[in-house]
């Protein structure tokens, strides 16, 4: 495992040792590595919605909705399982 240093100003570094102290963490690196966690997992997420967007726009123009034939599809779908 790599290490790092870096440097916090004292109102930050404070919370990230009171963060290990709660008895959550191990220690202040235990908390920054689940940010680092937390933050990746975020950017992922908002990375596969925006994809989804993308897909939809480049889809083209909304069909009006037929809430007939939606719920007709989806009693098929449900009976085929």
């Amino acid at each position: 495992m790599g290490t790092m240093n870096i440097s916090l100003p004292d109102p930050m570094k404070s919370w990230v040792e009171e963060q290990a102290k709660t008895g959550r963490y191990a220690n202040s690196s235990d908390y920054v590595r689940d940010l680092i966690r937390r933050d990746r997992a975020r950017r992922e997420a908002v990375a596969e919605i925006q994809a989804a967007v993308d897909v939809g726009l480049a889809s083209g123009p909304a069909a009006p909705l037929d809430c007939g034939t939606f719920k007709s599809r989806m009693r098929a779908e449900y009976a085929e399982e």
